[in-house]
């Protein structure tokens, strides 16, 4: 008899499942059995990925989403259409990302830097916020946020994006202190260096040896998506090869 998917049964939602870490943990979690919530800014990239998921997993779910200009009512209405269309949600991936570049914090445009704020720790908060009722529901709801190194990320010039990734550290704990250990799992995820557009802003491709394919963490994902995925509670999984 074959061993049971990981993830069969299951309705999961990704963040920035266009991306390079989001297109490459949705593909993997249908792989699983999930259910995929493709969430993201434009339509055509999640089209693409949309036909990736649904060749090899059960049929997923498109919800075009903009986190900049998205609001908390924005959230709370892709809360409703979940429930409406699952009862529930068992998993919540965070992969979308702001970044612009390497910038001295006294030459960053302000803009900017609200921007990467909102959208790499705002913004993830307040769609965690509004699905946790339904994570609830979830028999081993799960949240995973995407972190990147901080010894990379919290040293100079990484701006907004590298002071939101030492918020979200915090996050995990605080939050998962907060539901107890009856409440759904939070956990936060730092792959090793993965050859993604974001990563490529900051680091020349051709001279960026240690890089790897951002699939060669996707399983990562779905273990910390899956019911198996507990003993990361309120902690932070590192993966490097």
């Amino acid at each position: 008899m074959s061993q049971p998917l990981a993830l069969d049964g299951r309705a999961v939602l990704i963040a920035g499942a266009a991306g390079g870490l989001g297109s490459a943990a949705a593909v993997a979690c249908a792989q699983a059995g999930a259910t995929v919530i493709l969430l993201g800014r434009k339509l055509a990239p999640l089209n693409r990925i949309y036909d990736a998921v649904k060749a090899v997993g059960p049929e997923p779910m498109l919800y075009p989403l903009d986190l900049e200009g998205a609001s908390p009512d924005d959230y709370d209405q892709l809360a409703q259409a979940l429930e409406g269309a699952f009862g529930r949600l068992d998993g919540l991936l965070h992969c979308a990302a702001e970044f612009k570049g390497l910038t001295p914090l006294q030459y960053t445009d302000p803009a900017d830097f609200a921007r990467a704020i909102h959208v790499d720790l705002t913004a993830r908060w307040w769609l965690t916020q509004a699905c946790l009722p339904l994570l609830a529901k979830a028999d081993a709801g799960a949240v995973v946020f995407a972190l990147d190194d901080p010894a990379r990320s919290g040293s100079a010039f990484w701006g907004g994006y590298g002071l939101a990734q030492s918020a979200q550290a915090t996050l995990v704990s605080m939050l998962q202190t907060e539901l107890g250990e009856h409440g759904p799992r939070i956990s936060g995820f730092r792959p090793g260096p993965m050859r993604t557009a974001l990563r490529g802003r900051a680091y020349q491709p051709n001279a960026d040896a240690a890089a790897r394919p951002a699939s060669d963490y996707a399983a990562a994902c779905v273990e910390l998506l899956s019911p198996e995925g507990g003993q990361w509670r309120g902690e932070i999984r590192e993966l490097a090869f």
